[in-house]
Order: structure tokens, then sequence, then C-alpha cells
């Protein structure tokens, strides 16, 4: 299959693999950031990790749009659900991660609240359409990526009059969050976190291009290379890395080229433009609060802004919420910790009975460790929430 099969053959990973081990210098380690949570899942899935040599090491990020998502937001939904009578539509992931009390929407749905897993924005508009009885929320997260379709469900329910959808907007910036992880304490003193450079994301870059990025470098005097989800994408994306590492270099630069452009989506960026604005400020799981980080719907579509349509949604409801006090995503999403740090995982934490948002999610790097059977020999499966 072209575009697939092509990027995975083992002989190329193989070659790829001795220009990596000839490029290194055994007198120094290498640490390496992969954003995405696609990128951390193609690690896993190929081994990717084992053909790299000993002072190689890759740092799993935040780049998981459920994962970074606050319990705090959840919460807010959950008791959308119990104030007004809502159908909520939402992505399946979305649906099990948990919320304060160990509540989440799923156990929401299974008490009778009237929760709906859609796999597209034009699902939640068709249930609008089927139900003009009713208020329909869509409950929109995710990066660049999937914020365009959420512009155009409201511009199509502007257009076709649906008064009665309406978005809960938690759509967030990746730049903005690769500033709040540059800048947290970890990293910022390079005392728990060393990150020598990034593979920046795919499926987002497509969207707003390379160009965001070259902060990073300019900035942070870090190199960043986008790299696409395929095995041998990761690790010549890595390869570009290292070469600038060892160059003292630090540049974007674009392996994933044959999707990736400097400018990206110019049609897409202009739309989400029209549509929403950056809020001042928005918590991220595990990096707290970062300024101008994520998106808001614009005052000339306000009709279709759950936020406004709703009080309990609006900014001055939202509380703070904390993990469950032993889950360490918050610190697996800084880099401080791996999922095996965690006391919880693969005991009281697994993909059927998810303690935190990082095993939930299909990106998230609990999961990822979890799905493809490198660590399960390593922990018991006793039960156990301390």
């Amino acid at each position: 299959m072209k575009f697939i099969d092509e990027y995975r053959q083992q002989d190329v990973a193989k070659h790829i693999a001795k220009k990596i081990a000839a490029a290194v210098n055994p007198e120094r380690s290498y640490h390496i950031m992969e954003f995405c949570g696609g990128h951390t899942h193609a690690i896993f899935r190929y081994g990717v990790q084992d053909l790299m040599p000993a002072n190689v090491q890759y740092i799993h990020g935040p780049g998981c749009p459920v994962c970074v998502l606050p319990m705090g937001r959840i919460d807010m939904a959950i008791q959308l659900m119990k104030t007004e009578d809502v159908i909520l539509c939402t992505y399946a992931d979305m649906m099990r991660v948990p919320a304060s009390g160990q509540e989440s929407l799923l156990k929401l749905k299974a008490a009778g609240g009237d929760v709906r897993m859609v796999y597209s924005t034009q699902d939640a508009l068709n249930i609008a359409r089927n139900n003009p009885q009713r208020q329909v929320v869509f409950f929109a997260i995710g990066f660049e990526t999937t914020t365009p379709p959420t512009a155009v469900a409201i511009k199509q329910a502007q257009a076709q009059n649906i008064e009665n959808f309406s978005v809960f907007c938690n759509h967030v910036l990746t730049p903005a969050a690769m500033t709040g992880l540059l800048e947290s304490p970890e990293v910022a003193q390079g005392d728990q976190v060393q990150i020598d450079g990034f593979l920046g994301p795919s499926h987002v870059s497509s969207i707003i291009g390379s160009k965001p990025y070259e902060f990073v470098p300019q900035t942070y005097g870090k190199p960043v290379v986008i790299a696409g989800f395929e095995p041998l994408d990761v690790m010549q994306a890595t390869l570009m890395v290292i070469n600038q590492i060892n160059q003292n270099r630090a540049e974007v630069e674009n392996e994933y080229s044959r999707v990736v452009t400097p400018e990206g989506n110019r049609k897409a960026c202009a739309l989400v433009d029209e549509v929403m604005t950056l809020r001042d400020s928005f918590e991220w799981r595990g990096l707290g609060f970062i300024a101008n980080s994520a998106l808001k719907i614009r005052p000339e579509f306000s009709q279709f802004d759950a936020e406004q349509r709703f009080a309990c949604l609006r900014d001055s409801a939202y509380v703070i919420a904390s993990d469950h006090k032993a889950c360490e995503c918050p610190s697996i999403l800084r880099g401080v910790k791996k999922p095996t740090d965690c006391s919880l995982f693969g005991k009281a934490c697994t993909p059927e009975n998810p303690m935190g948002s990082c095993m939930v999610s299909s990106e998230g790097a609990c999961a990822a460790y979890w799905s493809y059977g490198r660590f399960r020999d390593t922990h018991s499966t006793e039960v156990n929430c301390a």
C-alpha cells in the first residue's frame, strides 16, 4: 500500500539504525522528546527504541489532547448533564476519562444520562437536526488537527439555522504547550528533565505548517524535526535531530515533507481564525495554566457557544480538580516520569480500568506501554489503590 508499506521496510530500518549508531557520540547522551502521542505508539508498536543505541532515549511528551485536558473541564461537562436537559456528544476516549469523585461520562451514561459517542462533528450536527426539541452540545477537544472540523460545524449550524446546537470548546494549541513545557521548572532548570531536541507533531503540522515551531530553536536552542507517524519516519527524524545536536545546530527541519509544508493548510487556518480566538489562559493537565494556549468561540458565533448558553460552563464556574493522588499522569506528561514509575500502572490502572487519562487515550503513553505487552510481566495485576 503506497505511503504505508514503504515506511515499514525492515531492511531500510536496519540501514537507518546503522547510520544512527555511527552518528552518535559515545561520550554524550541524546534525550529526544516525541511530542505527539502517535509517535509514542509508533515507537512501542514497532520497537524503534530497541533499534537505538543505549545513549539515545525518547522522552514522552504531552501530545495527547485527551491526556492534557484537565479534570475540571470534564467536571463541567458532567455538571452540565446533571443540571440541564441536553444531549452531550463527544469522542469515544472522552467517555472513559476519570473525573472528580471517580465519575466519568461513561458512568453518567450508564446512570441514564444522554451522552452519545460520535465519530465526527457532522454526527453531532445530525443529532441536533434529528432532535430539534433538545439542546445538543458537542464536547470539542483536540489540537489544531481537529479544530477546523469544529469550525466547519459552527459555520454550518449558523448557515442552516440549527439553533439547538452548541459547542463546548476545549481546543488547545501545540506551540503554546511546547512553551509551557520548556519553561516548566523541571526542564528550565535541567535538574529533572533534559530535552536535547523534539520530534515535532505530524498531523498538527499538516494544518499549521512548520513555521510556528521556529521559536523553539530561536528562543530555547532546541532542534525540532517534524516527523511522520510511520517507524521509518520516526527513525529518520531521530537521525536528523542527532545530526543537528552533533553539529551544534538548532533549526526546524521537516522530515514529513510529503504532507507538511512551511505554511500549512492556509484555508483551514483561516477558517479557524474566523470562528475562534485565543483564550487568555487555559489549564493543561500536568502543565498548569498556560497563557494563549487554547481557543474559544468568537462573539460573532456566541449563539453556538455552550459556555455562553449554559451558566455552568462559563469560566467563572471552573474549579481546579486534582488527579488521583497516586496517579502520575501529570508528571508523565511533562516527561518527568515514565508510566512504569507509577504505582498504579498495571495494577489498579489498566486500559479496562483506567485511573488516569494517560491510560485511557489511544495516544496516551501509559496505554502505549501496556498495549504492546512490553511491561506486563514486570507488574502484578493485583489491585492496589494506595
